[in-house]
């Protein structure tokens, strides 16, 4: 699929054919379908005639967002106002020829549009439609508004990320909007698992996918929830740390900086003992396996950084990588994109966005066998309505034929 040519079709990519409809807004949504947009699904976002309204976040270039370059990338934009009537028509003719759409839009809100899934299923019966909202489509705070931030912190994220014993300052977020993001994979994920058992059944119907913010968040909750079932327990903050293997930790360097090492197997934490200069401690009966380092962690801690003050970031993660420790500066985006394997497999590559001249993206975070990053980035995020001509016009011609 070619810059100038969007409605043509990437054949070389597994969703190539795959049309999807986004009435999306902010994150969530859009985050799904850049994801099945980069896997070669056609995707036309549906905006209202301003435009999406994450096209006004963060920094721009002449009044165009910096971040929809990606958050919009490989999508075809049409405008549409969903409280006219003759948009509407046009919005049932795409769902005709479509074989998915994703909302994220307040629960009730595509009902009050004339637009509910008996509505659209009544229009194209296989089609297949993914809803993420805060807290789901139905339960007592079906009707309540949230963000990411909301998920964060009802799905049990939030408490976690605090700095234990630390009650001054609230627990911090994580700096992306992580519960978006994974209402978005999620849905993406089954999104396909509908359209697959659609394609398979002739005589399958539409699905209904029901996503939430909050839901999301607390699939990620490991074994917390099994251990309160069992034994009560509440899992509190760790700070930088694992409660379930020793020594793994962020320690603080000389230059100021960080760097996290995971020492967790009895292998592993023998190299780290010798490279840190302290081979005896390895052999100490106390020591000898993760569940009694767990119970000594705050000892073992306190060596690690007594060696890691001592020199630079870079340097003490030279020597434990020598010793093949598992060990990482924290790196902020100037080392990612100076790093030599973020450039090998080119997870940062510069794109010519005609709207705000050549921009850094990041590559697709899958690799396909026959597909170069580069061939997943087909075209930056486009203009409110850049297509609705085009869209249109090869809508007609589908019609007609």
């Amino acid at each position: 699929m070619s810059e100038n040519d969007p409605v043509a079709g990437p054949s070389r990519l597994p969703l190539a054919g795959l049309r999807i409809l986004e009435l999306g807004h902010y994150i969530a949504a859009p985050f799904a379908t850049r994801l099945l947009a980069d896997l070669g699904a056609e995707v036309i976002k549906v905006e209202p005639p301003e435009g999406d309204p994450v096209r006004g976040w963060g920094s721009a270039v002449e009044g165009h967002a910096v971040w929809f370059s990606v958050h919009g990338r490989n999508k075809l934009s049409v405008t549409l106002n969903l409280k006219d009537a003759a948009d509407k028509a046009k919005l049932r003719r795409l769902v005709a020829r479509s074989d998915a759409l994703v909302e994220n839009f307040r629960p009730g809100q595509l009902e009050r549009y004339g637009l509910g899934p008996a509505e659209l299923h009544a229009v194209n019966p296989r089609l297949v439609i993914a809803r993420i909202s805060g807290y789901g489509q139905d339960g007592p705070y079906r009707d309540k508004p949230a963000f990411g931030a909301i998920g964060e912190a009802m799905g049990g994220l939030r408490h976690l990320t605090a700095n234990p014993g630390q009650t001054e300052l609230p627990p911090p977020r994580c700096g992306v909007s992580i519960s978006d993001d994974l209402a978005g994979m999620y849905a993406a994920m089954a999104l396909v698992a509908g359209c697959w058992q659609v394609k398979g059944d002739p005589a399958a119907k539409g699905r209904v996918i029901d996503v939430d913010l909050v839901g999301s968040v607390f699939s990620l909750m490991e074994g917390m929830l099994p251990e309160y079932g069992l034994f009560g327990w509440v899992r509190q903050p760790q700070g930088a740390a694992i409660k379930t293997a020793a020594p793994t930790n962020t320690y603080p360097c000389a230059d100021g900086k960080w760097l996290c090492i995971a020492g967790n197997s009895d292998l592993i934490f023998r190299r780290l003992m010798a490279a840190i200069g302290r081979p005896e401690a390895a052999a100490e009966p106390r020591f000898a396996t993760n569940a009694l380092r767990c119970e000594h962690v705050a000892e073992l801690d306190a060596m690690i950084a007594a060696w890691t003050r001592t020199l630079p970031a870079a340097e003490a993660e030279a020597v434990l990588e020598k010793a093949e420790v598992p060990c990482s500066r924290l790196y902020d985006m100037r080392d990612c994109v100076e790093d030599p394997h973020f450039q090998a497999r080119q997870m940062v590559m510069a794109v010519q966005d005609p709207l705000i001249g050549e921009v850094l993206h990041p590559a697709a975070p899958f690799r396909l066998d026959g597909v170069s990053p580069r061939e997943m980035v087909r075209w930056t995020g486009p203009a409110a309505g850049a297509h609705n001509e085009q869209v249109f016009e090869m809508l007609a011609k589908e019609e007609s034929a």
